[in-house]
């Protein structure tokens, strides 16, 4: 469910007419609703309540500054991947004892900025990083916590560059290794490894892949604890999905129903990393339709809005409802609808049937929260869009529109 609902035939944010904010950002812009972030955020909380959960917001699915203070103010907590998400993160009020640190690759400076700012845990991908983890903390004479994070190797029903539990990925440490690990831990005297973490993969709209998950893993620390190694912390990941097309993903509740009592058993303290069930229904890209072109074999819609802003339809071949911002014109037409960027993967939607749309319409790609902004790209050298964020009857820019001077910043023509 969302806040994105026609009224009088012109579609509106939450009590905003979405053409009334153009008319002040200009476009292409992303837009999301308070109301709709929120209430997915409680929707998880309510549904997970008996577990009493650490709740932290996966990030790199949307990293507005205030979207992120929204949900901390309903009590999230935040799960990181770089230096530059846990920045933003502490700016916008997080409590550190509520950050988790994702990630193949950290670096030395993310690790000890992490260290310093005192965070809940790292959530280690193999046993090199472990190893400088210890390094670095011992350096600092300070003691971390740490959750392996587990490759389960089950397969999950998505897109195959968001599957991240098969041993064919990057993602994550194989069960033997993560055992040896446990049983050898004391050679690693400034970490705490007292977790388990696994995430299967994102947009999984099915508990099955989930509950298998999920059961090997805690049969796996029930082996642990016969052996006498003591866990805290289980992180079951995120990965829910949405609805884009004609999905039927599970509900909040319909999760917890299949999960809790599974959890429950375990007494662990139980962490979760949703970012798209949150954010993905909550935001929108806003883009104006330039031209129509027809060049005898097919039908294009050119917008002002392209590939840089929103990559999700080139990189994924992901589909996104779109529909005109006013309900004005009658018929309907197939078209493609592309951008302005010099490729040919430019586009939104192929062979779309749409409502007839002229130039200067506004047309709003839906479910466009999750993924959007935070993959954009100055390709093309075209500036990042504005952000704006809608609550009740009230809008704001709560990002800037780029410049050419931005554009510029750093970058020089050298004498030599």
């Amino acid at each position: 469910m969302h806040d994105f609902l026609f009224k009088n035939g012109e579609l509106c944010c939450e009590n905003v007419k979405i053409s009334d904010i153009a008319r002040k950002a200009g476009t292409p812009f992303y837009l999301y609703s308070h109301k709709t972030l929120s209430d997915h955020f409680l929707k998880i909380q309510r549904a997970f309540a008996p577990l009493n959960p650490i709740i932290c917001f996966a990030m790199k699915s949307n990293g507005n500054l205030n979207v992120i203070k929204s949900l901390v103010d309903l009590g999230a907590g935040i799960d990181i991947v770089s230096i530059g998400e846990l920045g933003k993160a502490l700016l916008a009020g997080a409590d550190p004892r509520k950050i988790v640190f994702a990630s193949v690759g950290k670096t030395e400076e993310e690790i000890a900025f992490a260290i310093e700012t005192g965070i809940l845990l790292f959530n280690v991908e193999s046993e090199p990083e472990l190893a400088e983890i210890n390094r670095i903390a011992a350096k600092m004479n300070r003691k971390v916590q740490a959750a392996l994070r587990i490759n389960p190797d089950v397969p999950a029903p998505t897109h195959e560059y968001t599957n991240t539990g098969s041993l064919k990925k990057k993602f994550g440490i194989d069960l033997r290794t993560t055992r040896q690990i446990f049983k050898g831990q004391s050679k690693y005297s400034h970490v705490k490894i007292n977790g388990v973490h696994i995430h299967i993969g994102s947009q999984i709209t099915s508990g099955a892949p989930f509950v298998g998950a999920i059961k090997k893993v805690v049969a796996f620390i029930d082996s642990l604890r016969a052996e006498g190694i003591r866990i805290e912390y289980l992180d079951i990941g995120g990965g829910l999905g949405i609805i884009y097309k004609d999905e039927n993903p599970q509900t909040a509740q319909a999760y917890a129903d299949k999960v809790v009592p599974i959890l429950e058993k375990t007494g662990l303290k139980i962490i979760m990393e949703p970012g798209r069930f949150i954010v993905g229904n909550a935001g929108i890209f806003v883009t104006k339709v330039l031209y129509i072109k027809d060049n005898g074999v097919k039908k294009f819609v050119i917008v002002d809005g392209g590939m840089n802003d929103l990559i999700r339809p080139t990189l994924y071949d992901a589909y996104h409802e779109i529909v005109p911002v006013v309900q004005t014109r009658t018929g309907r037409q197939k078209c493609d609808v592309v951008g302005p960027i010099c490729e040919s993967g430019d586009f939104f939607a192929h062979d779309r049937l749409l409502p007839k749309v002229g130039r200067n319409d506004l047309l709003a790609v839906m479910s466009a929260g999750a993924y959007g902004y935070v993959m954009s790209s100055n390709y093309n050298v075209r500036p990042r869009v504005p952000e704006v964020m809608v609550k009740g009857n009230k809008f704001k820019i709560v990002k800037e529109r780029e410049t050419f001077k931005d554009l510029m910043r750093g970058e020089k023509i050298v004498a030599w």
